[in-house]
């Protein structure tokens, strides 16, 4: 049954992608309506058409291009889609370990002491709401690095979910788990070791994906913002360059990338599930 659904579910979202790239690619046959062009159009030297997105055709053309020597370096403003997203890679994967030091055990704090838990959540609570790029202008001023402020913008974005799942995850585990732990006189680090990190591990993992999937949406905003190298960078260039067919890939790679980063995250969460 579980083997007849997940190919019924393959089969229709290969129908799906089928009909919705006909359609888009078939929408760009029609013919071009002409039209007054604004005062911007004008500056950039456009013609009197109405402008479109490029079809499927162009975007797959261009990225088996880009695919096939992802990893060159023709220059500061000229470098492959693989060098880009390893700099994004770099950035994220450091912020959010960097993260996960710390809230991991500053989560087991809150979560084992109700003590804790009111001292410091009047915190949590004010700086968790504040957007990841508020933080920005103030890191590049005292960091005055472009690159360590990027990481930690993305740190400051994956400490919140983290810390908040593992501190729910610990202060739920069975009390007749920790009772058993006592009876055979544990000392509080056996304890938390192990009792409250195998059972908390699947919730502490949930936070993770979270921080993971904000982290990458987060970074591509923060290298628009400082430029220089990375994904979001390459999407800002090439919009200024008016390449929409490289927008659109790398749009798509920023996706693909995301899903794979998810997947690795979910297939480790399954590894940890128990069943009481």
């Amino acid at each position: 049954m579980s083997k007849s659904l997940n190919f019924r579910a393959t089969l229709l979202s290969v129908i799906f992608l089928v009909l919705m790239l006909g359609i888009w690619e078939a929408m760009n046959q029609a013919p071009l309506k002409t039209r007054a062009l604004s005062e911007y159009e004008l500056l950039m030297g456009g013609a009197d058409q109405e402008a479109r997105v490029p079809p499927p055709s162009a975007v797959i053309k261009l990225a088996v291009s880009e695919l096939s020597h992802p990893f060159y370096d023709a220059g500061p403003n000229d470098k492959g889609i693989g060098i880009q997203l390893a700099y994004s890679l770099y950035r994220v994967l450091s912020g959010f370990f960097l993260a996960a030091l710390i809230a991991i055990p500053l989560g087991f704090l809150i979560g084992m002491s109700p003590l804790m838990h009111k001292a410091l959540n009047p915190f949590i609570q004010v700086l968790r709401p504040i957007s990841p790029l508020a933080w920005m202008p103030l890191a590049l001023f005292v960091i005055k690095d472009s690159e360590a402020s990027s990481i930690f913008v993305i740190f400051i974005c994956s400490i919140w979910p983290m810390l908040i799942n593992t501190a729910f995850g610990v202060a739920n585990v069975r009390d007749d788990w920790i009772n058993v732990a006592r009876t055979h006189e544990l000392k509080a680090f056996k304890t938390a070791i192990l009792v409250i990190l195998p059972a908390a591990a699947p919730t502490i993992l949930t936070g993770m994906r979270i921080s993971m999937g904000i982290a990458w949406l987060v970074i591509v905003a923060a290298e628009m913002l400082v430029g220089g190298t990375g994904i979001g960078y390459y999407v800002w260039n090439e919009w200024n360059n008016l390449d929409l067919s490289s927008v659109i890939f790398s749009i798509l790679m920023i996706g693909m990338v995301g899903m794979l980063l998810d997947l690795t995250l979910s297939s480790i969460s399954r590894l940890i599930e128990y069943q009481e």
